[in-house]
């Protein structure tokens, strides 16, 4: 999701890599689950997020749809972000205890809250957004540790594939006068890569390397 941002407002001014200290720690969020609600559709899943979901659960994308997922277009695109429930608007996969009945599986946003990512040419920085969460006193964590996420180095890189991949369609779709053509487009990036079942035996982002050869052969 593009957004246009001020780091002078929202952040602490610095920009951080996987490997630095940063004060993002909560205790485990204990007492508090107010980034699990009133998020709108801003929560939104990239192709390892469903991955995840998907081996964690033992349920389908399309099953996932029936009650925690739904699509929305973001930037021109179809893309599935975290369902908001009910007067509260609740993450659908927050328990009544209000703790996440997915950990293990949680999204990558889920998992870098409350921080975030500016990308730039060659890559990417997180910056820690130091309005969005009230949980106080903050500690100073790993931010690897924080992202709790194996192969951190594969998972950086494929992030900034993915993040690079959208980019170019976004751009192709704003080429197009037709716009059954860009909803052409947008459903083979929805079916490629996720509808389009994984292979839980096998790597992950080998499998997702050959999807995006194949898109970037279809568009580009």
């Amino acid at each position: 999701m593009l957004r246009e941002i001020d780091l002078a407002e929202v952040s602490d001014g610095k920009l951080y890599t996987s490997r630095d200290m940063v004060k993002a720690g909560c205790d485990d969020c204990r007492g508090c689950c107010d980034c699990c609600k009133e998020m709108g559709k801003s929560v939104v899943l990239d192709p390892y997020d469903v991955f995840r979901l998907e081996a964690g659960l033992g349920q389908s994308f399309q099953e996932l749809l029936t009650y925690a997922l739904e699509l929305n277009v973001v930037d021109g695109i179809i893309l599935p972000n975290l369902k908001m429930a009910g007067e509260a608007e609740r993450c659908s996969f927050l328990d009544p205890e209000g703790r996440c009945s997915i950990h293990p599986h949680r999204p990558g946003f889920c998992r870098m809250f409350p921080l975030g990512r500016i990308y730039e040419e060659e890559g990417f920085h997180y910056f820690l957004q130091v309005h969005e969460c009230p949980k106080q006193p903050k500690t100073k964590v790993k931010v690897s540790k924080w992202l709790d996420t194996p192969e951190l180095k594969k998972y950086e890189a494929y992030v900034l594939s993915w993040h690079n991949f959208l980019k170019k369609a976004e751009k192709i779709l704003g080429q197009f006068q037709n716009p059954e053509e860009a909803k052409n487009v947008s459903m083979y990036i929805l079916k490629n890569f996720f509808l389009a079942p994984w292979d839980f035996t096998e790597d992950f982002y080998g499998q997702f390397e050959e999807k995006l050869k194949a898109g970037e052969k279809y568009f580009f």
